[in-house]
C-alpha cells in the first residue's frame, strides 16, 4: 500500500503521533483515510481546493498544508484508542497538534496570505 494523501505522508503523521499510539490506527491504511479526510476538511474550511492546485504551490504553502493535514490526521490516530497513552500526555499531544492545525488553517484562510501564496 502507498501513501494516498497529497499534503503529507504516513511517516510524517507517525512522527507527530509519537510513542504508544494504537497499533491498529497507526498504520498506513488508517492514516491514508485520516489524511484524505483531513485534506477535504482543509479544502472546505478554507474554501479553496488546495489539492487540485498543489503542484503549482510554493514550498511555504505546501509546508502549511502539511502542518495542518498531518496534525489533524495524528489527532485521529491518537483518538482511536486514547487508553494507550497516559491521560496527561494524551491531552498535551492533542493540544499541541490542535494548536498547529488551527494556526495553519487560520493562515490558509486569510485572504492576504492566500493572495501571497497564490503569487498574485
Amino acid at each position: 500500500m502507498a501513501d494516498e494523501g497529497i499534503f503529507a505522508t504516513t511517516a510524517e503523521v507517525q512522527r507527530k503521533v509519537g510513542a504508544n499510539a494504537s497499533a491498529t490506527a497507526n498504520v498506513e491504511a488508517y492514516i491514508n483515510q485520516f489524511m484524505t479526510e483531513a485534506e477535504s476538511e482543509i479544502n472546505a474550511m478554507t474554501r479553496f481546493n488546495w489539492s487540485d492546485a498543489y503542484a503549482a504551490l510554493n514550498d511555504d504553502v505546501k509546508g502549511l498544508l502539511k502542518l495542518a493535514a498531518s496534525n489533524l490526521a495524528a489527532i485521529h490516530v491518537l483518538n482511536f484508542d486514547p487508553s494507550k497513552i497516559p491521560h496527561r500526555e494524551f491531552e498535551n499531544r492533542i493540544t499541541v497538534l490542535s494548536d498547529g492545525y488551527t494556526t495553519a488553517l487560520s493562515l490558509l484562510r486569510d485572504q492576504k496570505v492566500k493572495t501571497f501564496m497564490e503569487g498574485e
